[in-house]
């Protein structure tokens, strides 16, 4: 951070007349403000916008400029490492960032650190313990809910599909870990198809519709997020699959929660990307002043179907950015 005019003047008076500098005074800030660079996996996806409007308040409440900078899609991670090593050249205070790949990030983070910048990880972590705190969704938690609630549509038996979406990035690697260890417990649903969406809506598509082709029982499909799960639900619907293939995504864009109404989506594990943004701000800048973080900070999971659709609490995750205005953040709050 920057020191003010004032803070200076009086130091270099002080100092001149063999005094010793005068401290601030309780409760005033000496400094103009944190500088916390946030870096997404991308910038494209509305749950990335959702995210941004999270640290953004965060920042507004704590008196922190906001640095918002991150690879256009999310198999960029020579991009995402350009970001942070430039990040780091401009000698932010903090960052927060989601790891487009669990292991190629790790060295630029030790960077980071290295250079006294602390890093905070959100959504997507890495395969080490140097962040300072792992914002997000129990991941694991979260797609094995998906898993039974796929079991349930199907009737407990039958071929389902699953789609990841990048092949190394931790997030997508919890979430078929978790999904495959939920289907454990249904010994009559066989997993009999696993391809990759490269977080890309035609390519969602188009692993579907091989899915749909290759295996013609086939009677539901996991889409691990929210890109991919666009793109699976526009092949279920030119197939003409509506209702006969059950579709259970994560995340909840707009596109998603229109497919969820229309019946082509049956049910949706939906994130509060919101949450994950502020939480991962506050983590930064409670660990800058000294205060206590923890390891990890889950920020919640709920499955979103037509029935619970209409309850308060459901909507506020499916409308965030309509409710950020009122986001509740101080202590006795959620």
């Amino acid at each position: 951070m920057k020191r003010t005019l004032v803070a200076l003047l009086v130091l270099t008076v002080a100092v001149g007349c063999g005094q010793e500098p005068a401290q601030p005074a309780k409760g005033v800030l000496e400094k103009d403000g944190y500088e916390i660079a946030v870096i997404p996996k991308g910038l494209s996806h509305q749950f990335w916008l959702t995210v941004k409007a999270g640290a953004e308040a965060a920042g507004k409440e704590f008196n922190a400029i906001i640095i918002w900078q991150g690879p256009a899609k999310e198999t960029q991670i020579d991009k995402q490492i350009s970001i942070m090593e430039d990040m780091i050249s401009r000698k932010v205070d903090a960052i927060v960032m989601a790891a487009c790949d669990e292991n190629a990030l790790i060295r630029t983070i030790k960077q980071a650190i290295d250079a006294g910048i602390p890093v905070a990880t959100i959504d997507s972590g890495v395969e080490s313990d140097i962040p300072i705190s792992f914002v997000a969704t129990d991941n694991i938690a979260g797609a094995k809910a998906a898993a039974r609630e796929l079991a349930r549509l199907i009737g407990e038996e039958g071929e389902v599909g699953l789609i990841p979406f990048v092949k190394g990035a931790a997030t997508s690697e919890m979430r078929e870990q978790g999904f495959k260890e939920g289907l454990k417990e249904f010994p009559n649903v066989n997993l009999i198809s696993t391809l990759y969406s490269q977080s890309d809506a035609a390519v969602g598509m188009a692993v579907t519709e091989d899915m749909m082709t290759s295996h013609p029982d086939l009677k539901g499909i996991f889409v691990a997020n929210e890109a991919g799960a666009i793109g699976c639900a526009q092949a279920i619907k030119a197939g003409d699959k509506t209702g006969q293939i059950k579709l259970v995504a994560f995340d909840a864009s707009d596109k998603q929660i229109a497919d969820l109404k229309d019946g082509t989506v049956q049910a949706l594990v939906v994130q509060n990307p919101f949450k994950m943004g502020y939480l991962g701000v506050k983590a930064a800048i409670d660990h800058l002043q000294g205060r206590p973080v923890e390891k990890f900070i889950d920020t919640g999971v709920s499955v979103v179907t037509m029935d619970n659709f209409n309850d308060p609490e459901i909507q506020k995750l499916l409308y965030p950015l309509q409710w950020a205005g009122g986001f509740q953040t101080g202590p006795g709050r959620e």
